[in-house]
């Protein structure tokens, strides 16, 4: 097998682990809430840890990647998750949920950048988003885990084992990325120039491609990995295997949407694919929020499944920084466009739950539709003024 075929192999299935971790927590959070008696404020601060911690890690990590490369710093930060999925399955406490949470986003926080860092040496630039839409396609299908099967094994052995197991794999998934994936040689024209953050953040495009990426980013994930299921349990009072199937739904969205995003903007330019698919992120979440108990169900299928679709064009943010640095700052631009997205992910995540837990409580504790719709008017009112900003972008030659 090709090289580049190998390391895109390895990459992927770690990636693959990240994305479940994720979004685990929409599906047992009802579970979560029973067995340690969390709050909505909890639920959500501690779900908000993962994307907290992987945040966190984006700056060092871009300078780890740019000086060591992919082989060696994703996986040895890949323990962390280890470590944190099994303090996660023992947990008896918030305290060591929300630790074990935290560990497990840091552990996943090098997967992404050092798969683009990789690739952005090993495949041309012309193919980047392409081959960047592909990876997250086939990686974003840890999501679908994460829902109707998450729920059925739930079911069956208990959210706890399933992290043990989650926890082997992920040591196995580090260990292959040690053995079989190297790091690209030099093909920077002028390798020896070694910007740093402050041209990086110095850049208006930076802030206009970056902040769109925190809106999009953050939107999507906070939804996906956790407030979509309590919005279709609690608001609409969906059972909780048919909330997981519609998760499913938004999951598949989404991995179709990474497929098609890098061709699209190949063909008609990253600016106005990521533009127009945007308008229609909005769009989206407004019907969300209009939504009522009273609509058909079905309704809630093309909804859920856009939602997943046009959210996932936010991979076009990493591949535009791509384009507007040079491959010897790859590692720091990309990590830093996705320090907002994954920042706004922790952001909006416990935001929305504080949110949401301002509204009073029903007497069988659940909070009412109207806190879910004030969510999704919050988050799509964050996007339309993200992609205000980002729309002088569509006149960049970059």
């Amino acid at each position: 097998m090709h090289r580049r075929s190998v390391i895109f192999l390895v990459f992927v299935v770690a990636y693959f682990l990240s994305y479940f971790y994720r979004s685990t927590n929409a599906v047992i959070a009802g579970d979560l809430t029973r067995d340690l008696s969390l709050s909505a404020s909890q639920l959500g601060l501690m779900t908000s840890l993962f994307f907290a911690a992987f945040a966190l890690a984006q700056l060092p990590l871009g300078v780890a990647l740019d000086r060591f490369g992919s082989r060696w710093t994703t996986p040895i930060l890949m323990l962390a998750g280890v470590l944190g999925s099994l303090i996660f399955a023992a947990a008896d406490s918030f305290g060591l949920l929300a630790l074990g949470r935290a560990l497990i986003g840091l552990g996943m926080a090098g997967i992404l950048m050092g798969a683009l860092k990789a690739f952005s040496g090993w495949f041309s630039p012309q193919r980047f988003a392409t081959i960047s839409g592909v990876f997250l396609a086939l990686g974003a299908s840890g999501a679908l885990l994460a829902t109707t099967p998450l729920a059925w094994l739930n079911g069956l052995f208990g959210w706890r084992l399933v992290f043990v197991i989650a926890a082997v794999i992920t040591l196995i998934s580090a260990l292959a990325i040690m053995i079989f994936s190297r790091n690209a040689p030099e093909r920077d024209p002028n390798p020896t120039s070694q910007g740093g953050f402050l041209e990086i953040f110095s850049k208006l495009q930076f802030w206009r491609i970056a902040l769109l990426n925190f809106a999009l980013v953050g939107s999507m994930f906070a939804y996906q990995s956790l407030w979509a299921g309590p919005f279709l349990t609690e608001a609409l009072g969906l059972a909780e295997i048919a909330a997981a199937n519609l998760l499913l739904v938004l999951s598949t969205g989404v991995v179709g949407g990474y497929l098609i995003a890098g061709w699209l903007a190949d063909r008609f330019g990253l600016a106005l694919t990521l533009s127009i698919n945007t308008a229609v992120f909005i769009l989206v979440q407004v019907l969300l929020a209009l939504f009522r108990s009273t609509w058909p169900t079905w309704l809630l299928l093309p909804l859920f499944a856009s939602f997943g679709l046009f959210g996932a064009f936010a991979v076009l943010c990493l591949a535009q920084a791509r384009a507007v640095f040079p491959l010897s700052m790859t590692g720091r631009a990309v990590t830093a466009v996705n320090l907002l997205g994954i920042g706004g992910s922790a952001l909006m995540q416990w935001g929305l739950g504080l949110l949401i837990s301002s509204f009073a409580v029903s007497e069988a504790g659940i909070y009412p539709p109207v806190a879910y719709s004030s969510a999704f008017w919050l988050t799509s009112g964050l996007t339309t003024l993200a992609l205000v900003f980002y729309l002088p972008m569509l006149r960049a030659k970059a």
